[in-house]
């Protein structure tokens, strides 16, 4: 697997999880004080774009990683649960890390 198959999966994840946060700062806003509506959409829409292209990334490193079903759907509905991108992102890169090509076993430190 190339790095750039990660690379784009780390960007989108963060993208997606930060993306998330704002939007729910702007439904506390739009429910609870009955302000921002407009942004709301703007941000709704965004967030449903890029959360497209996160699919699309993760599906790509899950089927290139060989990732069974169960594993490959947590990874896609962790864009959907606020923080919960972070850390999976952590879990899946520290996973991946030894399939990527050129890259040699660090040594463990001690």
């Amino acid at each position: 697997m190339k790095r750039s198959v990660v690379t784009r999966y780390r960007v989108m994840a963060y993208v997606t999880a930060v993306m998330l946060l704002v939007l729910c700062a702007c439904m506390v806003a739009k429910y609870g004080f009955d302000k921002g509506e407009d942004l709301t959409l703007v941000v709704s829409q965004i967030h449903g774009v890029l959360y497209i292209v996160y699919l699309i990334f993760a599906f790509d490193l899950g089927s290139k990683a060989k990732w069974k079903f169960g594993k490959l759907a947590w990874v896609l509905v962790s864009g959907t649960i606020p923080t919960a991108a972070f850390f999976v992102e952590r879990k899946v890169v520290a996973e991946v890390e030894p399939l990527i090509i050129g890259t040699s076993p660090q040594p463990v430190k001690v």
